[in-house]
């Protein structure tokens, strides 16, 4: 059984932290509408497991229209969008020590005293984070997101892409990069012990259909543009997360 949690565990890890999760739109973490102007030129990422990657990507997509999809509209439908913005801040809320972390290891100490502030402020004032009177209030605006993959790529390149069933797009740093954030989260320590397991696949879920609701139409308008889909998705990903290290 506990063989069986820990594997849960890691399945939830690597989809509440993958920074392109298919499980919550394919083009989560890719900015379609970027100013080109603005764009980092970046080399193209290799791609050795196309075949194999390719066929994650369709699997994904069935998964986005046949699953995802009715589910988080049928959620939106009982779900005002204010309360469905109150649940996305608390989830972003919850990643706050991630992002402190990781501002500290990029030596970017301003971003990351505004993080603390934030989380401090949020997880009180803010109901554990449902609101957002650090930047209501406060006048302190949530910097740009920072993660241990970028971390890594302040140092390494992003090594090959992977597309993998219900996490998406990612490639190896940012794999890697995963797999330590999801450690850094404090909530992280008891996954393994029945029954938080279940409550944090439950709360994946939420997490998942919740920001799906908000961000509907963007990857049926990204499908419809793109001759090839998969190659888009794919160079989106890459362009996107060499933008955010550069940041």
């Amino acid at each position: 059984m506990k063989k069986i949690l820990i594997i849960l565990a890691l399945l939830v890890g690597v989809l509440f932290f993958n920074h392109n999760s298919l499980a919550s739109d394919p083009t989560q973490g890719i900015s379609i509408s970027a100013n080109e102007s603005e764009k980092t030129e970046v080399l193209p990422i290799p791609d050795p497991l196309q075949g194999m990657n390719q066929a994650f990507y369709k699997f994904n997509d069935k998964m986005y229209f046949w699953v995802l999809k009715p589910v988080a509209q049928g959620y939106g439908k009982i779900l005002p969008r204010p309360a469905r913005l109150s649940v996305q801040d608390f989830f972003t809320n919850i990643y706050a020590p991630v992002r402190m972390v990781n501002c500290g290891l990029q030596c970017d100490y301003k971003k990351g005293s505004i993080e603390a502030s934030r989380f401090g402020i949020n997880t009180t004032l803010g109901l554990v984070g449902f609101f957002d009177p650090a930047k209501n209030w406060f006048k302190l605006n949530p910097p740009s997101e920072e993660d241990f993959g970028q971390t890594l790529g302040c140092y390494k390149g992003p090594g090959f892409y992977l597309n993998l069933p219900f996490a998406g797009s990612t490639s190896l740093r940012d794999g890697i990069g995963s797999l330590v954030d999801m450690c850094i989260v404090p909530s992280w320590w008891v996954l393994t012990h029945y029954p938080a397991a279940y409550y944090a696949t439950g709360a994946t879920i939420l997490e998942v259909v919740n920001r799906t609701s908000l961000r509907i139409g963007e990857y049926e308008e990204f499908k419809r543009a793109a001759l090839d889909p998969y190659i888009a998705i794919r160079d989106a990903y890459n362009q996107h997360r060499e933008d955010a290290i550069t940041k």
